[in-house]
C-alpha cells in the first residue's frame, strides 16, 4: 500500500484547507485510516481517525468542531477538511492506514506541510 498526501500549503489564520490522501496498491487490505501531524520540535500526534466504512470517526480535542475526516473508498482516498485554522495547526500532516489482515502493520504517507500564518 502506498499513500500520497496532497493539499497542504500556506493559509492565513481563520482560513481553510482540504487535505487528501490517495491510496494505491493493495487498497483492499486497508482497514481504519487516520491523519496525524508533527510540528517542528514536537512529537507526532493523532488528529483524527476513521473506520473502514467511514461510520465512526474520532478527533483530537484540539481540532474538534473545526476539522472533518472522511473517506471515499471507491476513489481510495481519505480527506481532512480543516476550517478555522490556527497558527498552532502548523505542522507536517501525515496519513496512516492500518492493515485488515496483519495486526500492527501500518502504512504512512510522506507528509504534506500546512502552515498557518497569524
Amino acid at each position: 500500500v502506498q499513500l500520497v498526501e496532497s493539499g497542504g500549503g500556506l493559509v492565513q489564520a481563520g482560513g481553510s484547507l482540504r487535505l487528501s490522501c490517495a491510496a494505491s496498491g493493495s487498497t483492499f487490505s486497508i482497514n481504519a485510516m487516520g491523519w496525524y501531524r508533527q510540528a517542528l520540535g514536537k512529537q507526532r500526534e493523532l488528529v483524527a481517525t476513521i473506520t473502514r466504512g467511514g461510520g465512526s470517526t474520532k478527533y483530537a480535542d484540539s481540532v474538534k468542531g473545526r476539522f472533518t475526516i472522511s473517506r471515499d473508498n471507491a476513489k481510495n482516498t481519505m480527506y481532512l477538511q480543516m476550517n478555522s485554522l490556527k497558527p498552532e495547526d502548523t505542522a507536517v500532516y501525515y496519513c496512516k492506514a492500518e492493515s485488515r489482515y496483519y495486526t500492527g502493520t501500518t502504512y504512512w504517507g510522506q507528509g504534506t506541510q500546512v502552515t498557518v500564518s497569524s
